[in-house]
């Protein structure tokens, strides 16, 4: 059922006496193609005992914004209703995780737990395990090829992490098998939870209100399936024909539904794989969800601080210091970039859909970035300017992915390319490349109208 190289025992308490099998969902929230869920139903059903799944809604992050937890809600009502189906009990309670699932876990034989990547995950799942007094077992399930499986040490690049990917990838590419429940968690009294399927939770929070919620996406894995069957049977077989072409998207829209774990990425890689599609278009698309977001997880997990400049290749630090007292064309501050206020209505069109919808083409986030480092002061404040834009108003922001990208930015996981003004050695970026490749134009006139041209 689910590869052994996924699970990791967090601790050494024994499995004991308990009311259910618990299962702490936090970053696989979904009941469909769910390894950890699995595990956790296999441990209910040998212990005939009912499965409780719940999920701590933690409000005090970075950056966080009404957008971001409406669409987890939404999400998170899809796996309610599938888990009571199903026969297992859902709760949702507010508070850290360690405060809800350490009440929870008091009455609990076993807990299983699903892997985060970033610090405070880790921080989370370490203090819980510590504290359990009962078996943790954490499930790795939201990459392709477990992490550390793959890589132990920080890779340079795509080309480094991609062999390595390449020969355990095909092990890792199978369908789950969803097993019944023996016993329903139906009588089970567990005291109040919250509803996610009631949005005004969202009013209680403390949340940013810069980045209010959109209407572009809808949450859940019933969605994120919807539009992976559209991808795979209408717009894949063009895709690398159409992926540059950001006035019209061709591309599947995925990442804030595996962001969210509202979607596994080895279900999405055997849609593709088995799409009726040419070989070259499901290994473009393959290489970026598989390849590219892998070498994410792997910054992250190997990068003591993957949110800072300091992280930055050694060499891409050097070069742009050298450069930091170019003389630069334009100079914009944070509330200028976050309105879209400056003089290139490319960029500005970039900011006007990521404002609305919390998404962006693939080819307008690189050119956004790189902008944002050549009209910072410093490269320094581009980075934190750009990290703080990416988590604001991006669906996937804080996202593994993300810290990678925003890194490319600035050289990482990239080579020295020739020398140039304010980027030293870091790659360039420029308009002309966009009017080049791309429909720049009818981008334009679709965020911002065509009285730009």
């Amino acid at each position: 059922m689910v590869e052994p190289e996924r699970v990791a025992v967090l601790n050494d308490a024994p499995e004991r006496e308990g009311r259910y099998v618990l299962y702490w969902m936090q970053q696989s929230q979904r009941a469909v193609f769910n390894p950890a869920l699995e595990v956790a139903v296999a441990a209910a059903n040998r212990r005939q005992l009912p499965l409780v799944v719940a999920f701590a809604l933690y409000d005090p992050l970075p950056q966080a914004q009404r957008r971001h937890y409406a669409f987890m809600l939404e999400g998170l009502a899809d796996v309610a209703q599938e888990l009571k189906e199903r026969g297992a009990a859902f709760l949702m309670r507010r508070g850290a995780p360690e405060e809800v699932i350490g009440a929870l876990v008091r009455q609990a034989a076993l807990l299983v737990c699903d892997r985060g990547y970033q610090r405070a995950q880790r921080r989370w799942r370490s203090a819980v395990a510590a504290a359990a007094g009962c078996r943790v077992l954490e499930v790795e399930g939201d990459v392709v090829v477990p992490a550390a499986l793959a890589s132990t040490r920080p890779e340079i690049g795509a080309r480094s992490l991609r062999p390595k990917l390449a020969r355990l990838s095909g092990r890792f590419l199978e369908p789950l098998r969803r097993t019944p429940l023996k016993v329903t968690a139906a009588g089970l009294k567990l005291g109040a939870g919250l509803d996610p399927a009631d949005l005004t939770v969202l009013d209680a929070l403390s949340l940013g209100r810069r980045a209010d919620v959109v209407t572009a996406f809808r949450g859940g894995h019933r969605e994120a399936r919807r539009r992976l069957q559209r991808f795979a049977g209408e717009v894949l077989s063009h895709y690398c024909a159409a992926r540059s072409l950001p006035a019209f998207a061709q591309v599947s829209e995925m990442s804030p539904y595996l962001h969210f774990g509202q979607i596994s990425p080895v279900e999405i890689s055997l849609a593709v794989r088995d799409a009726r599609a040419p070989q070259a278009d499901r290994d473009t698309y393959l290489e970026e969800l598989i390849v590219r977001r892998e070498l994410g997880v792997n910054f992250v997990t190997t990068t003591r601080d993957y949110d800072s400049y300091d992280a930055l290749p050694q060499w891409a630090r050097r070069s742009l210091q050298l450069h930091a007292r170019d003389p630069r064309t334009h100079v914009y501050g944070f509330e200028e970039l976050a309105a879209g206020a400056t003089h290139d209505p490319y960029w500005n069109a970039a900011m006007q859909e990521m404002r609305v919808t919390g998404f962006m083409h693939n080819y307008m986030r690189m050119y956004w970035g790189k902008k944002v480092l050549e009209w910072s002061a410093t490269p320094e404040e581009g980075h934190a300017a750009l990290l703080r834009l990416n988590n604001t108003y991006f669906l996937d922001g804080r996202d593994c992915s993300s810290y990678g990208n925003v890194g490319w930015v600035f050289g990482l996981h990239d080579r020295p390319w020739p020398e140039r003004a304010i980027f030293g050695n870091v790659r360039y970026m420029n308009a002309a490349g966009l009017e080049r490749k791309t429909d720049i134009r009818d981008y334009v006139d679709k965020w911002l109208g065509n009285r730009l041209f």
